[in-house]
């Protein structure tokens, strides 16, 4: 599972990492992003890769109201591709959602502490993720969203928690 991640770097520094044709996003330092705050993501739209912000927690396309988004922060992998709130965005809309570093929670109920888990070099990386574009009833603009795609723990990452981001 994935609760809060980290994102701190340049916009010229991630075009160093990722496949990016053009960023249409600037850059947030924030290092505790939390479920429906903007993320810098990668999507694919007119044959380019695009950098964007989309706000993290996946709003389907056929949704009443925008506020089910903080129930789909995550969606699992082994289910992804057949539950209604991710079945479309999984055909059609795939991104990279960037990060430096996300947490894991460990320790008894009620003393849990945060555990930052980065890449050993530092490096940035990409979260597997899927996303969305809803529209209010009426409504002229689209809010775009996203979601977290998770799996089981690596062997590094089990001792803390027994799921993890998929990261690329």
């Amino acid at each position: 599972m994935c609760g809060r991640f980290a994102g701190f770097r340049e916009i010229d520094e991630l075009m160093k990492y990722f496949p990016i044709d053009r960023a249409e996003a600037t850059a947030v330092e924030n290092y505790n992003v939390a479920p429906s705050q903007p993320v810098l993501t990668v999507i694919r739209e007119g044959g380019e890769n695009v950098l964007e912000t989309l706000n993290w927690g996946l709003v389907p396309f056929w949704a009443k109201d925008k506020s089910i988004d903080s129930e789909l922060i995550n969606a699992r992998m082994e289910s992804v591709h057949e539950k209604p709130s991710f079945r479309n965005a999984f055909r059609k809309r795939r991104c990279l959602i960037l990060a430096d570093g996300f947490y894991e929670w460990t320790g008894p109920k009620g003393d849990k502490q945060p555990v930052f888990i980065t890449l050993p070099d530092g490096s940035p990386f990409a979260f597997a993720g899927l996303w969305e574009e809803w529209r209010e009833k009426g409504a002229d603009e689209t809010y775009r969203s996203c979601t977290i795609i998770t799996g089981a723990a690596s062997e590094s990452v089990r001792e803390i928690h027994h799921r993890m981001p998929l990261v690329l």
